[in-house]
């Protein structure tokens, strides 16, 4: 009868190695789960507010010069496909700079040093169209 009541000592519940597990592992899962959320509906929150923001701004034509060009590759590893994003910075007559995301087309078609005529609205980049020369002869 003795070994049967050693073993029940044994097996009573308790705080042994790994229990924590199952005391905080539902908390600790929980915490995570409220990040995940709470990131995700920052950033449509954030993107909702700056599309409205862009919406009530003026379109604004400005004349500008390319100053640089650059691109952001990202993805790419482990058989995942590549995502570039391309951005262009202006300088207008005032010598501020602005910096706006361009399409794949535009980022093509811009030379640092073009000078134009700059459309925005807000930080929305609209497009840009460049002084022609005219030679006569």
């Amino acid at each position: 009868m003795d070994n049967f009541e050693d073993i029940q000592e044994f097996q009573e519940p308790g705080f042994g190695a790994g229990d924590w597990i199952f005391e905080f592992g539902p908390i600790f899962i929980g915490i995570i789960f409220v990040l995940v959320i709470g990131i995700f509906l920052f950033a449509i929150v954030k993107g909702i507010s700056q599309w409205s923001h862009n919406n009530k701004q003026p379109q604004l034509t400005v004349p500008a010069d390319v100053k640089t060009k650059r691109s952001r590759v990202s993805g790419g590893a482990n058989d995942t496909s590549a995502h570039t994003t391309y951005f262009v910075t202006f300088e207008v007559e005032s010598g501020d700079r602005m910096e706006f995301q361009v399409k794949p087309q535009d980022y093509g078609l811009l030379v640092e040093g073009d000078k134009g005529h700059l459309t925005f609205q807000g930080t929305r980049y609209k497009g840009f169209e460049r002084n022609r020369k005219t030679e006569s002869i």
